[in-house]
């Protein structure tokens, strides 16, 4: 239980701070600035992992939960109540930021700027890259290490600076659907749920790859 409050907080602390300053960015003419959007997603990641990576691993995100389990890093019967626990605090900080700003329409929700191809294609890649960080700093899906939070927060900043205004740059299907959810643009859903899960475990088999040849190497 203690491993799934943890995810519900973590969650809500990202939905809430990120998708918070695109709110923000827009109820204040844009003060913040994609730059200053990118930068928040990217620091709310970090602080939650070093806040809770200890406790639960710090995934805040289904897809990394899906990805962990194919690499064998995490126990499968835990999928289900994390995911739920991502989704809750996920739902909850959407709901609101909706009672903080009911005529904000989109409340942050992730939508392409160009075609459904375009933004799956991005999904995919740069999901790929940041659960590829995420595998090369986590140990045993435990999050705790000194560089881990910085790689990881870094990989998120990066990755929606450029990324952003094209596909938003959503790397977690529960980022997307909670504003879409609450604010009832569920259009282009399948997009934020697919392409990130795929890109997530497409990663693992490159990493195993990757690692099980340098094992091969140093023997």
């Amino acid at each position: 239980m203690r491993n799934y409050i943890a995810e519900f907080i973590g969650t809500f602390a990202m939905i809430f701070c990120g998708t918070g300053a695109i709110i923000v960015n827009q109820e204040a003419n844009g003060a913040i600035t994609h730059l200053g959007i990118s930068i928040i997603f990217g620091l709310i990641v970090m602080s939650m992992i070093y806040a809770l990576g200890n406790i639960s691993g710090a995934h805040f995100n289904p897809a990394v939960t899906i990805a962990f389990t194919v690499a064998k890093k995490f126990q499968a019967k835990q999928v289900l109540p994390y995911i739920i626990s991502q989704l809750l605090g996920a739902v909850l900080a959407s709901a609101t930021l909706y009672f903080l700003f009911p005529k904000n329409e989109m409340l942050g929700a992730t939508l392409p700027t160009g075609t459904e191809l375009q933004a799956f294609v991005l999904e995919f890649i740069i999901t790929f890259i940041l659960m590829f960080v995420i595998l090369c700093v986590a140990h045993g899906s435990k999050e705790q290490g000194m560089f881990a939070g910085i790689a990881i927060g870094s990989a998120v900043l990066l990755l929606a600076l450029f990324a952003g205004p094209i596909c938003g740059a959503s790397m977690n299907p529960a980022r997307s659907f909670a504003p879409a959810l609450i604010s009832n643009h569920l259009e282009h859903i399948w997009v934020y749920i697919v392409a990130p899960i795929f890109g997530a475990i497409s990663s693992v088999f490159i990493w195993k790859y990757i690692n099980e040849n340098e094992e091969i190497k140093i023997n």
